[in-house]
């Protein structure tokens, strides 16, 4: 990065932490961690915690100094960027930058690559681009999957074998659509048609620091935990009990560990099946070491002399080796306020064409909304990118079809299936079909103004 001139009295710093890329503002501080707007990256005391991953103030660089009137605005105030921000000889220019390596990243270069053989398309992404199949981490420990088995290609490989450029660990922190330019960690590049798909982050708890949990929505992150809790057994809570924190439950405790399952609900996976299904659920794990904690509110953690201390509202405390925060995703929206996207609980894109209200933007995954709805399943990625993919190339024949795809609940003591949309307001009928019968399962329907809204499989 080139050298920037610094005036403390007017310039507001950024740093950028090495370990995760979160981003520490001056101008906007840290206030869930007691750090007033406008607090100095120098005046942070030294054991301040990086809010995301955990790690200390050591291990943040300066990213770049920010002057509202310098570096976000011309000299006219029409919004460009200065020209200190305009393209160096160093920019990249490519005919698709693609924001992310995940799932919907890989997919919109591949559809695209089986269009059109000679387009320039880049990926930025924040981690090393390996591609691997995120469902597999709530399941693999019963399944016997051995981690290095669960990277299916290399990033490295799968650029070479797409004929593409992978960004790795580049962070992705301002676009411009007027310039179609992307800022990052590494650099500026150009582009002629950006595709967001930088996903989600896990939701975090208020009262739990970083560095006293896990999360499973990262291949590396899941490895790390593997590679902790695999010698002996340990005592691991579990906060939330929707479709990830039940999977994960029943895996780690066929791997012979003791789950504490935690939630704020009364029964787990409460707000996905009937009553019926979750009491199921529970009695299909009375052989298994899992315990389930319901209508708890967590209070306050402490470090015992060997133990972790969660305690409850309840007046329960669980002394546990590990924390697994499993409290849903929340997509992050600084980048796309910075480009003035339409933001709706995700980045707000058309139900047809996955456009964003930018012109040459697109975005799909986990980080959309169509309107106003998240959806955050594999499924409808494999479409979104074929939509995308089509867009670009020309073809408008395409559309996106936004039906709810089907859900597999992956708890092997009692496997699941929905079907439908469920509404709270519905009325959940037994029901024995022939081929369930057969099968030896049983189905539950779900009635919506005499007619079939949901339909729910069981075993």
């Amino acid at each position: 990065m080139s050298s920037v001139v610094i005036d403390e009295k007017t310039d507001w710093l950024v740093y950028i932490c090495k370990a995760c890329g979160l981003l520490y503002k001056e101008e906007e501080g840290d206030p869930d961690s007691g750090l007033a707007p406008g607090t100095r990256f120098e005046d942070i005391p030294d054991d301040w915690m990086c809010p995301l991953c955990g790690v200390t103030k050591s291990d943040f660089v300066l990213l770049a100094a920010i002057d509202k009137k310098q570096y976000f605005s011309s000299p006219s105030g029409d919004g460009k960027l200065s020209n200190s921000d305009q393209p160096s000889s160093r920019s990249r220019y490519s005919d698709v930058l693609i924001i992310g390596a995940g799932k919907a990243g890989w997919e919109v270069a591949k559809a695209l690559r089986a269009i059109n053989s000679s387009l320039s398309i880049a990926i930025v992404t924040g981690c090393n681009g390996d591609i691997y199949e995120k469902p597999q981490l709530s399941n693999a420990f019963i399944k016997k999957i051995d981690l290095h088995r669960l990277v299916r290609e290399s990033g490295i490989d799968a650029a070479s074998r797409l004929n593409i450029q992978l960004f790795a660990h580049t962070h992705a922190v301002h676009i411009s659509p007027s310039l179609k330019q992307l800022r990052t960690t590494k650099g500026m590049f150009k582009y002629k048609y950006l595709v967001i798909a930088h996903g989600a982050k896990p939701v975090r708890h208020p009262l739990l620091s970083a560095q006293d949990c896990w999360h499973v929505n990262h291949l590396s992150t899941y490895q790390e935990l593997r590679r902790v809790v695999e010698p002996e057994q340990s005592d691991i809570a579990i906060i939330g009990a929707g479709l990830i924190g039940c999977e994960l439950a029943n895996d780690l405790a066929l791997a012979g560990h003791r789950i504490y399952l935690v939630d704020t609900t009364n029964l787990p996976l409460s707000n996905v099946i009937p009553k019926v299904a979750s009491e199921a659920l529970l009695e299909s794990w009375k052989n298994l070491p899992i315990q389930f904690f319901g209508r708890q509110q967590i209070t306050k953690m402490s470090h015992g002399a060997e133990k972790k201390i969660l305690s409850m509202q309840s007046g329960l405390e669980l002394n546990i080796d590990h924390i697994v925060l499993c409290m849903g995703l929340q997509p992050d929206s600084s980048l796309a306020q910075s480009a003035g996207i339409t933001w709706d609980k995700g980045i707000a894109v058309d139900s047809q064409f996955l456009k964003t209200n930018i012109d040459h933007i697109f975005a799909l995954g986990d980080c959309i909304s169509v309107e106003g709805k998240v959806s955050r399943y594999i499924e409808p990625i494999l479409r979104q990118a074929r939509v995308i993919a089509n867009q670009i190339t020309g073809d408008q024949s395409i559309v996106f079809n936004s039906q709810p795809s089907p859900i597999r609940i992956k708890t092997s003591s009692l496997p699941m299936r929905l079907e439908g949309i469920v509404e709270h307001q519905g009325e959940w009928k037994m029901t024995v079909s022939k081929e369930a019968q057969v099968n030896q399962k049983w189905q539950m329907t779900q009635w919506n103004n005499d007619q079939v809204g949901a339909v729910l499989e069981l075993g």
